[in-house]
């Protein structure tokens, strides 16, 4: 299974095209992606038209669903925020360490955007998608 970040989202209803973003588009119905909550709600947060909200959201709601944190995950991201500090790594966002802790748990590859998950390829195993 493929967790797709915001990161990647954003800039695909933006219509960015960069490699990932093709990616995204030709794995539709192809790969197995799945859409957690937490994404769910950075993605559309962010728009502005209704219509577009609209759109992006039955077209998210069409993948498989999960939950990304309950109390277990909770736990176990702040247990993997400390131990990136230790390591000298501050991640700029609490969410993203969130994020890839769901990932590692699952085992789930990440396809994203975002520097803040290279830390965690490193230290934490997180696998990702390398276009």
């Amino acid at each position: 299974m493929i967790l797709v970040d915001s990161s990647i989202w954003i800039d695909y209803f933006n219509g960015k095209v960069t490699d990932k973003t093709d990616w995204l588009d030709s794995a539709i119905g192809d790969k197995e992606i799945i859409v957690g909550d937490l994404i769910l709600t950075e993605v559309l947060q962010g728009f502005q038209n209704d219509n577009d909200f609209r759109t992006a959201q039955k077209l998210l709601l069409d993948f498989p669903f999960m939950e990304m944190v309950g109390q277990d995950l909770a736990i176990k991201s702040a247990l993997n925020y400390r131990f990136l500090r230790k390591n000298g790594v501050t991640v700029r966002k609490t969410i993203d360490v969130m994020i890839g802790t769901f990932c590692i748990h699952y085992h789930f590859s990440l396809l994203h955007d975002d520097r803040d998950f290279e830390p965690m390829e490193k230290y934490l195993k997180l696998k990702t998608i390398r276009i």
